[in-house]
């Protein structure tokens, strides 16, 4: 049998230089009127390096505390904090009962919360949520003027 030998040139492809060439057309229109094709450097375009950009979280303020929850909500109903505290605190567990059972939640203004997935995670359980909110709730936030109380008061004389 007889072996395989394997043939070399005396030169690669990667060692012969690159060559350039130009239309015809562009040619004419440079004035060379013959066939042979002149070689000119064609010029690269540089694109601009590509930037990552990384989505994150929109946060517009910091974030709401218990404590200034429960403030602003005594702040609206006019109620004493001691009668306020208990219940949102109670409000806070219910919803998070709900949320952590994988409920949905449709509570006007605060919207519909539905959950995405949940994943459980050496320090707690982690649930992916999307709030969607009515325009109509965002732009114009109910204010209460005067306390529940001072109502209730002048709708009986």
């Amino acid at each position: 049998m007889a072996a395989r030998t394997k043939k070399s040139s005396g030169t690669a492809k990667s060692d012969l230089p690159k060559k350039t060439v130009k239309s015809k057309t562009a040619a004419k229109a440079a004035g060379d009127q013959g066939g042979e094709l002149t070689a000119e450097p064609i010029a690269t375009k540089t694109s601009p390096e590509p930037t990552v950009v990384m989505p994150g979280p929109v946060v517009s303020a910091p974030e709401m505390r218990k404590k200034e929850l429960i403030d602003l909500v005594v702040e609206r109903s006019g109620v004493k904090k001691k009668d306020a505290k208990p219940v949102v605190e109670a409000m806070l567990a219910v919803l998070g009962e709900t949320i952590g059972e994988g409920r949905e939640l449709n509570m006007q203004p605060l919207g519909k919360l539905r959950i995405n997935r949940s994943e459980m995670r050496n320090n707690g359980r982690v649930i992916i949520c999307k709030i969607r909110q009515s325009i109509a709730s965002t732009t114009n936030p109910t204010e209460v003027d005067e306390p529940a109380s001072a109502q209730i008061a002048e709708g009986d004389s």
